[in-house]
């Protein structure tokens, strides 16, 4: 027995529901669900998406049985609709539309109008009394057939649409005739039969069953597969193909179509929010090619229709209890629904939408943490224009997604890509987009189109991944043989500066300056509600007072890694730095010398040798004070920089823990790179340049990522830890004594071996003993250390005898788990994600699979030896959603991200904790 492959939607009855996406895709659950629910839909069926994946696995070939259920649901739509496919006399003509389980906006294929040719054209014709409604029916079936089905360059049809237009001085399609259709579309069955050596198929059943094969294709399209990647979609969820009986949009002015949202995808607000068009049919909508009227005009147009579809929408999106992207063509006068979702949102609006139907009863507070991609939040803090600035405005369109940005005019998608590729931020100018510009438009800072609406391609897909994007900007005439738009008198060309704001739907000349948004009072509610339920504490990564207490805005509970290395670089505070490595060589050198003549004396019994070598010991006294003057002038005037930094912080943090990693890169990075730089150095320092550039060669290493840095150069050059350890005792006492309420916690970097820790740990707490016994104060801290290499967390339960909390630093774990140069990787791990070597960036996510059993093992062994040994995260991977819930998995106290990725954190993290109860109320 065959697997059933086609389910039937027809009369009020359907074979699936909205339950079924995994089977039916995302379309075909919708149609069933309303055809279920009594809803004008018109008859069809779903090809499963296990049909497409079996087609894949079977050289491209139909399941066994599939074609034969075709076969029979037609034959039962037939007899719903009354009408006949292929009939010369009441013909019966369908769609074949793609459908995915997530929403794909444009990726796949779609053909309308399949079942014409010459003899259904005149059934059609005389059936509905309209011979130019028909002639254009049969002109897009071909046009589209053609491109999809047979592979013609679409660009080709266009021309030739184009120049008959121009040729019969119609500015719009609508204003061709009959006869002119007619014309085209003899033209454009030449074109076919020119660019493939083929005749263009008269069987509908042919029609039907390679227009079937195109749409399975499709789903390994380009532009499928590029937004599969970007929106990290499996690639083995294959895609239904929806074949439904059409309605006609264009055959008159009682007749139209549209696509519109039960709330405002862009902003949230409850209302209608689409575009519709009379006289068309559903490309012309969301391609972009013209511009549509706003979905309240169809209150005055069409105000029967208008009050139904409301119902409608509201029925729906009750139902589903979320905003809902419909689809629907008037027909004569008759509503029919061709398409619920739930629609794709920006960040805001998701967070408005699931904040106002907590308060309109629809859902629970538990349902709106988890109904928001905690990613998305990242769009909330997009840039805005700065409202007080003096703007050049070239024109207004319509603002289809929020958010403001600048960047360089190019005018095609290839060239954003290359663009970007050297390091330039782009604006993607298009007259429409369409969905072989998606590799561009993820490359582009923002889109901005002169034509479409709030539904086109370029707004739906900006909205999905959160880029300002503006649409219909009708006063821009696009040249792309001269690569230009100009625009009420001025001309901006390729290279040129603009801003977009697609949140004012103002496109500005030049660089606007920019600020942070405001957050508001939804943001706000939807982040207590995640405070919760959280388990995990969110911390930041933080190095300056200022971004303190911007971290603490955000909600930071803490601060989770404070590099002291980036204080180093403000200001004339490198000179110090350097300073004080130049004098810590010679100073270290002329040490280990005096040591080992001290040593000699004291071995030899022979006064004659003893008094020359007591001669040498002198000369190098001599020389080692210029050198110890450099060194420890160097790390007191750092000293007093780093307690006025560390006080700064502490007091932004009042009450919070923070973590502050002593010195970690190689030395050479705060040295010149150049002769030039060296000897301006050697100036100021008044120093020899030769020497000097000497001393910068000797400090260079093949690999100095796995070199002299991190602990290490504390055990080397103790007097630097012991000088952070200073300014963070005596920063803390100081606050302390103010009423500031500190909790340091010391973490040495780069620890391999317990032996390691050991002697940086013993520094640190000798001199927070000699600084409270100094300031006749004491103030808690920890000693703890960063496990980034995969020694330290194998040897966990040993390290932990001394650290009393672990900093996984996963950008670092990652480096040395795989081998892999963080900053070499660019050259190739592009290549590993397009070719599914990698599924992800590693260093954008974390790899549970490898790096993060490095991390459980850690946990678990260092908790052995430790019960309440402290544990967190502080690599990017702190701010990364899907790493955020396994750190809440292996149990850890803390997550720590940089500022701005704090309410992304806060969120994942309640999604996790959710995420656990609900496993538990599965197995319960």
């Amino acid at each position: 027995m065959s697997n059933k492959y086609v389910y039937l939607f027809a009369n009020g009855e359907a074979d699936g529901n909205g339950a079924m996406k995994d089977l039916l895709g995302g379309k075909g659950a919708g149609l069933a669900e309303m055809t279920n629910a009594g809803l004008p839909v018109p008859p069809g069926f779903t090809i499963t998406t296990q049909a497409c994946n079996s087609y894949y696995t079977s050289d491209e070939k139909f399941p066994p049985g599939m074609w034969n259920q075709v076969l029979k649901a037609m034959k039962k739509v037939e007899s719903a609709t009354k009408k006949e496919f292929g009939s010369a006399t009441n013909p019966l003509l369908v769609s074949v539309r793609s459908g995915a389980k997530f929403s794909m906006p444009g990726m796949m294929d779609t053909v309308l109008n399949l079942g014409l040719n010459e003899e259904t054209l005149r059934g059609l014709s005389r059936l509905t009394s309209n011979e130019r409604f028909a002639y254009d029916a049969y002109r897009r079936f071909i046009q589209m057939f053609g491109k999809i089905v047979m592979g013609v360059d679409g660009e080709i049809f266009d021309h030739a649409l184009e120049k008959m237009k121009r040729s019969k001085r119609a500015v719009l399609d609508t204003d061709l005739t009959a006869e002119n259709l007619s014309q085209l579309c003899d033209e454009f069955i030449k074109i076919i039969r020119r660019e493939t050596g083929k005749a263009f198929p008269a069987d509908p059943y042919q029609q039907l069953e390679e227009s079937i094969k195109a749409v399975f294709s499709s789903w390994n399209g380009d532009r499928a597969i590029a937004y599969r990647r970007k929106e990290k979609i499996p690639d083995d969820l294959g895609t239904a193909v929806n074949v439904c009986t059409m309605v006609f949009g264009n055959m008159g002015e009682d007749s139209g179509t549209g696509v519109a949202f039960t709330r405002n995808p862009a902003t949230g607000e409850k209302m209608l929010f689409g575009d519709y068009l009379s006289n068309a049919q559903g490309e012309d909508v969301v391609a972009g090619i013209r511009t549509p009227k706003h979905i309240e005009e169809l209150k005055s147009d069409l105000p029967v229709i208008y009050k139904q579809f409301q119902e409608v929408a509201t029925k729906l999106e009750r139902h589903y209890k979320d905003m809902q992207d419909l689809e629907f063509t008037v027909e004569r006068g008759k509503l029919w629904m061709l398409q619920t979702r739930n629609g794709k949102r920006t960040g805001p609006a998701g967070v408005k939408i699931a904040v106002d139907m907590v308060k309109e009863k629809l859902i629970d507070e538990h349902t709106a943490i988890m109904r928001i991609p905690a990613g998305d939040l990242d769009q909330l803090l997009h840039k805005m224009v700065d409202p007080k600035a003096k703007l050049d405005v070239l024109t207004r369109g319509i603002n289809a997604s929020p958010g403001a940005a600048a960047g360089k005019v190019v005018f095609s998608p290839k060239e954003a890509e290359q663009w970007k590729e050297r390091g330039e931020r782009v604006i993607l100018v298009r007259r429409e987009t369409s969905p072989e510009d998606v590799r561009g438009m993820d490359a582009a800072q923002a889109i901005l189109t002169s034509t479409g609406g709030p539904t086109s391609h370029a707004a739906v897909v900006a909205r999905g991944w959160g880029k300002p994007c503006i649409v219909g900007a009708s006063e821009i005439s696009i040249d792309y043989a001269k690569n230009e738009f100009s625009v009420n008198g001025k001309h901006v060309r390729r290279g040129d500066w603009i801003t977009v704001d697609g949140t004012s739907g103002q496109v500005i000349s030049g660089q606007a300056p920019l600020i942070d948004p405001e957050l508001g009072n939804d943001f706000r509610q939807l982040m207590k509600w995640a405070d919760k339920t959280r388990k995990l504490r969110v911390r930041t990564n933080a190095d300056t007072p200022g971004d303190s207490a911007v971290a603490r805005g955000f909600g930071a509970e803490g601060i989770g890694l404070c590099r002291t290395e980036h204080m180093f670089f403000a200001g004339d505070r490198i000179d110090y730095v350097r300073q004080m490595i130049l004098g810590s060589l010679d100073y270290k050198r002329l040490e280990k010398e005096l040591r080992g003549l001290e040593t000699e004396i004291s071995r030899t019994g022979n006064p004659r040798k003893q008094k020359e070598i007591q001669g040498l010991c002198r000369k190098v006294q001599k020389a080692i004070v210029e050198p110890k003057r450099l060194y420890m002038g160097g790390l007191n005037e750092l000293l007093k920089l780093q307690r006025k930094d560390f006080e700064g912080i502490f007091k932004a943090m009042n009450g919070l823990p923070v973590t502050i990693r002593t010195l970690d890169p190689p030395l050479h990075e705060f040295l010149p790179q150049t002769r030039e730089e060296t000897q301006k150095l050697a100036r100021k320092l008044k120093v020899n340049a030769k020497k000097l550039w000497d001393t910068v060669q000797s400090l260079h290493e093949a690999n100095p990522m796995l070199g002299h840095r991190g602990c290490r150069l504390g055990v080397v050059f103790p007097e630097i830890t012991e000088m952070q350890a200073k300014a963070i005792f005596e920063a803390a006492v100081n606050m302390q004594k103010k009423g500031i309420r500190v909790l340091p916690e010391v973490m040495i970097p780069l620890v391999s071996d317990i032996n390691e820790l050991k002697l940086q740990a013993a520094a640190v707490r000798r001199v927070a003993d000699e600084v409270f016994k100094k300031k006749k104060t004491k103030a808690k801290y920890l000693v703890g250390t960063m496990i980034e290499l995969p020694r330290a967390a194998l040897t966990a339960d040993k390290i932990a005898g001394v650290a009393e909390f672990f900093s996984f630093g996963t950008n670092d774990l990652t480096q040395t788990t795989y081998g892999i140069s963080r900053d070499d990787s660019g050259k190739f791990l592009p290549h590993y994600i397009e070719n599914k070597i990698f599924k992800d960036d590693p260093f954008q996510v974390l790899d549970t699979q490898g790096v993060g059993q490095l991390v459980r093992i850690g946990t678990e062994r260092g908790r052995q030896t430790r019960q309440d040994l402290k544990v967190g995260i502080c690599g990017e991977h702190g701010g990364e959603p899907s790493s955020v819930h396994f750190c809440h998995e292996v149990g850890m106290d803390y997550v720590s991200c940089s500022p701005y990725r704090i309410p992304i954190a806060r969120l994942a993290a309640a999604q996790a904790a959710l995420g656990d109860e609900q496993k538990i109320s599965h197995t319960a």
